[in-house]
């Protein structure tokens, strides 16, 4: 039975827009993927980490324990999704990847937030992948592909099709990232998906169709990385 880890945005999860419907019909598609695999949902802060992360930067709280209030949330977003599943979430919200992977069993979900202080969710999903040895990283973003810049703030930007390993971590590796980083993916999880060679699929993880194909690992209208 093949691994699948899906890192869900939190901007995709909780942006304030339906947010409860989407979680239940997330959760239905989910319930039928996994009886033929093993999935893996990471989930981020979104929004609401990156309040708390603000207001803490802004009262002089050094980055560690910003990280820690991020992981907070994400781990409460990761309870919010159990919710949706049901019985099909196994109980328990592990905090490290060698945790989650002992949890899982056929025919259910493990859902999780954040790790530790320095590490995203999307660098969580890529150490999750490696440890189960995933055949893919499905990244479920609030955008639906990858380009060449933030298509929002730059609208000339260039949309990305498939992309190889090395191109996405040129992409993403623009010098440090602090807490509360948004961007298509994760820097140390571009460079672990790319050691591993592990394919990743990002998607718009609103669009259902798209997320439940880049699961399955067919084609998608959103970037495929990989050799």
């Amino acid at each position: 039975m093949e691994t699948v880890v899906v890192s869900l945005g939190g901007s995709v999860l909780i942006p304030g827009e339906n947010d409860s419907d989407y979680l239940l019909a997330l959760a239905k598609e989910v319930r039928a993927l996994c009886k033929d695999r093993q999935v893996f949902l990471v989930c981020g802060g979104g929004k609401v980490a990156r309040y708390y992360i603000t207001q803490g930067r802004e009262m002089g709280a050094p980055v560690p324990q910003l990280d820690e209030m991020g992981i907070m949330v994400t781990r409460i977003n990761a309870r919010l999704l159990q919710l949706a599943l049901g019985d099909a979430a196994i109980e328990g919200i592990p905090t490290t990847p060698q945790e989650a992977k002992k949890m899982a069993k056929p025919g259910h979900v493990v859902v999780m937030g954040g790790t530790v202080p320095g590490h995203t969710t999307d660098a969580v999903s890529a150490m999750l992948a490696e440890e189960t040895k995933a055949a893919r990283i499905v990244n479920a973003t609030s955008v639906d592909a990858a380009f060449t810049a933030d298509p929002r703030k730059h609208p000339e930007a260039k949309r990305l099709k498939h992309i190889s390993f090395q191109e996405l971590y040129d992409l993403v590796n623009k010098g440090a990232h602090g807490a509360g980083p948004s961007d298509v993916f994760d820097r140390l999880g571009a460079d672990i998906a790319m050691s591993n060679r592990i394919p990743i699929y990002i998607v718009n993880g609103r669009n259902l169709k798209e997320l439940r194909l880049a699961i399955e690992g067919k084609e998608v209208q959103g970037t495929y990385v990989g050799d």
